[in-house]
């Protein structure tokens, strides 16, 4: 098998550039050296549209793609918008997988989210937990689609011995996240309340819940790191967990990101508030066994990321 690392001038088409996701894995294939990547915005490709795909992968012909293009949201999102959850994810994968099958590409690597698990899989989560269990009914629609997503990739390896892999990450956290005040995830949402409690001379914030439930965060610059790190060492069946391996509660979470944003006040626990899962965290002892580790601490990862918030998001 010829190695992705070998060749800097290889043609990748990143699907979701402008992400969270997408953009880190640009940074991270530019620092790497790579020189000739296919990057389209959504106004330029849509890849719900499957003549739109077809003639894109007809006439560039890329050798690698890593598929990091998604409707992503939170709870309220997924909640209202089941069908978009469902249907744009279904078609997205679809389209840029099977056309990346027909024009000759190498590989590709199809990245899924967490939720894909059972709501009540055991802890640390492994690879093979996945389909023991009814999903969380919150974010199902999605997870069905990123289930048949790894599902897809596995069939199409089957098939046609074609060398298309799987990535579960774990929470996500970095440049470019979104720090929107209603449906923005737990970590920016907390990062935007500090700054915005500090620069307002607030006496406190209050937080949901106890501060109690665990949860574990990944840098997305470690994210695009093992994305490189796979596409080079891994050809497998099976989907694989990347995650940081590193737990905290919220209530620790809370703290360090006060203490980052230099907020003064006081922190408040309304514990009327549901709290969520008591804990969630995969295991990732598999890619660790292939000689992949994280490398950004959660400190260094939050001052980072608030240097960032501080440098693009308008107030």
């Amino acid at each position: 098998m010829e190695s992705f690392m070998s060749d800097k001038s290889a043609k990748i088409f990143v699907a979701g550039h402008k992400g969270l996701v997408g953009s880190a894995i640009v940074r991270k294939l530019h620092q790497n050296g790579f020189t000739n990547l296919l990057l389209r915005s959504h106004s330029e490709l849509d890849l719900t549209r499957q003549s739109e795909v077809e003639s894109f992968f007809a006439k560039e012909k890329p050798q690698f793609v890593i598929l990091a293009a998604a409707k992503v949201g939170g709870i309220h999102a997924n909640n209202t918008y089941p069908a978009d959850f469902i249907s744009i994810n279904l078609q997205i994968q679809t389209n840029v997988i099977h056309s990346s099958y027909i024009n000759g590409v190498k590989k590709i690597l199809f990245l899924g989210s967490s939720c894909i698990y059972p709501k009540f899989a055991p802890q640390p989560i492994l690879e093979n937990a996945l389909l023991t269990g009814p999903l969380e009914p919150t974010n199902e629609w999605y997870a069905i689609a990123k289930i048949a997503g790894i599902k897809m990739c596995q069939a199409y390896r089957l098939q046609y011995n074609w060398d298309a892999i799987s990535g579960m990450p774990t929470n996500l956290y970095g440049p470019n996240d979104n720090f929107h005040p209603e449906n923005s995830h737990v970590l920016p949402a907390l990062m935007r309340r500090f700054h915005e409690a500090k620069v307002e001379n607030a006496k406190e914030v209050v937080v949901w819940g106890s501060g109690s439930p665990l949860r574990e965060f990944l840098h997305v610059d470690d994210l695009a790191d093992a994305v490189i790190f796979m596409m080079e060492k891994y050809s497998g069946l099976e989907h694989v967990n990347v995650g940081s391996g590193i737990e905290v509660t919220i209530k620790e979470l809370a703290e360090l990101v006060k203490e980052v944003v230099g907020f003064e006040g006081e922190l408040v626990w309304d514990s009327t508030k549901p709290d969520g899962t008591p804990r969630k965290l995969m295991d990732s002892s598999k890619l660790a066994a292939l000689g992949w580790v994280p490398k950004v601490s959660l400190r260094d990862g939050l001052v980072d990321t608030y240097k960032w918030y501080l440098e693009n998001v308008k107030q």
